[in-house]
């Protein structure tokens, strides 16, 4: 990502951890800094039909660790899925080695949303009082399940917007070919990759959670590397 994206979206970032912003601006810094990041991806995508060798399919693995691997995980594909990505979930311990296979731009977008997301969720659990006569854990994983599912709708709206703006009537036709180039590079390498049963969560965080997650800043692309070990206490 070029250093003027970089520099725009951690302005955007700043001004929304502000403990003076109020939550409507908040929103306002949130957005932009969503709508930067996706029409990064969409610009790298149609450089990349122009020139496949810019922007490669790749693969990396991130661990996920305790505690609440299992909801850490679940968050992480919550980014990956709208940003056209694909992860496989490997048991590693006591949590897990996730998979993710995609473009280069897009891998690079899922890591670092997904780094700050985790420590944005560990703010907004600290916060986040759990009813009497709840069990806490049951309560902190509906809410980190609400959560990443308000995430993923808020990408994939984010995602839509960049692709509708671009002006190029081709886009969808150069995402739809980066997502089936990216789901045969995981067929390729998982043969006889089974489709995990859904979950059953019992908790009443799933609303406070979703209303975090439309809080979040989804810009904050300052942080490198694997964050999946930091930030969620238990």
């Amino acid at each position: 990502m070029s250093e003027a994206m970089l520099s725009k979206v951690r302005k955007l970032l700043a001004q929304a951890e502000d403990p003076a912003c109020t939550p409507a601006e908040a929103a306002t810094f949130m957005a932009k800094a969503t709508e930067l990041i996706a029409r990064y991806g969409v610009d790298r995508a149609l450089l990349a039909a122009r020139d496949p060798a810019v922007d490669p399919v790749g693969d990396r693995t991130v661990e996920v660790v305790a505690p609440y691997a299992r909801d850490k995980a679940g968050l992480l594909a919550a980014v990956a899925d709208p940003l056209r990505c694909r992860c496989v979930r490997r048991r590693h311990g006591n949590g897990f080695v996730m998979h993710l296979f995609g473009f280069a731009s897009d891998l690079e977008r899922v890591e670092l949303l997904f780094t700050s997301l985790l420590v944005q969720a560990a703010h907004g659990l600290a916060g986040a009082a759990v009813p009497v006569g709840e069990h806490p854990a049951a309560f902190r994983r509906t809410w980190l399940a609400g959560f990443a599912q308000v995430i993923a709708e808020r990408l994939r709206a984010a995602e839509a917007g960049a692709a509708a703006e671009a002006g190029v009537p081709s886009v969808a036709l150069v995402l739809a070919d980066r997502s089936d180039r990216v789901q045969r590079r995981v067929a390729e390498t998982y043969p006889r990759l089974r489709t995990a049963p859904r979950r059953r969560l019992a908790g009443g965080g799933f609303g406070s959670g979703a209303a975090a997650g439309r809080r979040a800043d989804l810009g904050d692309t300052g942080l490198t590397g694997s964050g999946a070990s930091r930030g969620i206490a238990g």
